[in-house]
């Protein structure tokens, strides 16, 4: 693999930038709207309706994402003077005082720090169960965007967030974590070994306990809402049955029970809002934890682009019609690119990400957290370097905690 590990403080940091908003489009100047009807599990039908008034430009969330004045902005910015800054690594364990240990994710460094939990989202990428490359900003996105769903979940299940003190880092309780990630779906689409259109292509009909029909094709939309639990095996995903997760003791039957009926409802939640912004949310993956009280909790991340699938919802059903592959605004491209290029499951070195699309699925990243909030993407104010501003604000923030 090309290596993307960059100094902890590199010479080359950026100055002060906060991007101008994406232009928002009323419902009906985004042309053919797609509209999504949900019911419980699941979503009725998706049919095309509403045209632009007369006068009004057709524009769309699709033309936003591939060429606008804003895209072409960010993207200048992203190449001239982050693309060399990414945080792909962190040592806070040496530079904080009172954090003991640190166990280093696919894309977070957890830091242990007593009765909290210290989790810094780096810009690593991960796919395929490995690192591809370090993406600009990404850590940034990922972190703020799982606190804006966490904010508006929490009356669906609690979640085990304390504070966030850096843009970067989120300080969370401990939890004892369920050793099971609940992936939800609506589509059968995915190019990974355990995403489900790569097993259904190969001959599966039932899938983690669910059982699906025949003649079904590519991005299909399901009749209902399914969970695909995995669980780990060494350093990749396993697809496990509801009866073999209990059997194994991986969790009881009444908290696989409360866990899945909290996944469902935090799946329709965010397809609901999803569809509000313009977009589907095809499918994505939940980690609960249970509290020192016996409480469920939500943990890790929620309905980001690391972890969810998202299309523009205006093209999906006539793309969908002609064969083609959805307009999307998650990794999924860079899954692709790296299929195209390679093995990523079985080569030993990868090729590197071409810068281009190291930018384009920055801007991506940022595109997403845009219209999902509704709000501007803050970069960082000052030329600090990452991993020293961050050192600074999680010591200030667990002193406060003490």
């Amino acid at each position: 693999m090309g290596d993307f590990t960059v100094a902890l403080n590199p010479p080359k940091t950026f100055g002060p930038e906060i991007l101008p908003p994406i232009n928002r489009i009323s419902a009906a100047a985004r042309g053919r709207v797609t509209k999504i009807s949900f019911k419980p599990h699941g979503f009725r039908a998706i049919r095309a309706s509403v045209m632009p008034s007369e006068g009004q430009q057709q524009s769309s969330l699709g033309d936003s994402l591939v060429n606008s004045p804003h895209r072409n902005h960010v993207v200048d910015v992203i190449r001239k003077s982050a693309i060399s800054n990414c945080l792909s690594e962190t040592n806070l364990h040496n530079t904080v005082p009172g954090l003991v240990s640190k166990t280093r994710g696919k894309v977070r460094d957890i830091y242990d720090a007593g009765d909290y939990l210290v989790l810094v989202t780096t810009d690593r990428q991960s796919a395929f169960d490995r690192i591809l490359a370090s993406i600009p900003f990404k850590g940034q996105v990922l972190n703020e965007t799982s606190l804006w769903w966490f904010e508006r979940t929490k009356q669906i299940v609690p979640n085990a967030v304390v504070s966030a003190p850096d843009k970067n880092v989120t300080i969370a309780k401990k939890c004892s974590v369920f050793p099971v990630e609940f992936v939800a779906r609506g589509f059968v689409t995915g190019s990974t070994d355990t995403s489900l259109w790569t097993v259904y292509n190969k001959g599966a009909r039932n899938y983690c306990g669910n059982v699906l029909p025949d003649g079904m094709v590519k991005n299909q939309k399901l009749s209902e809402n399914i969970l695909t639990p995995t669980t780990k095996a060494a350093d990749h995903d396993v697809p496990v049955t509801p009866d073999e997760i209990i059997e194994r003791g991986l969790m009881t039957r009444s908290d696989y029970e409360e866990v899945s009926e909290k996944a469902l409802s935090l799946f329709e939640y965010g397809q609901q809002v999803a569809s509000e912004h313009g977009l589907i949310l095809v499918d994505t993956k939940y980690e609960f934890g249970k509290a020192n009280d016996g409480s469920i909790m939500l943990i890790d991340e929620v309905h980001t682009p690391d972890s969810s699938r998202y299309w523009i919802a205006s093209s999906y059903l006539e793309r969908f019609q002609n064969g083609l592959e959805p307009e999307n605004i998650d990794k999924e491209f860079l899954r692709l690119w790296f299929k195209s290029h390679c093995n990523p499951y079985e080569d030993e070195v990868l090729p590197d990400a071409p810068e281009d699309l190291v930018c384009e699925l920055s801007w991506r990243y940022i595109f997403l957290y845009e219209t999902i909030t509704n709000s501007k993407f803050e970069m960082p104010l000052t030329g600090e370097p990452i991993h020293d501003r961050i050192s600074r604000n999680v010591a200030s923030a667990l002193s406060s905690l003490k």
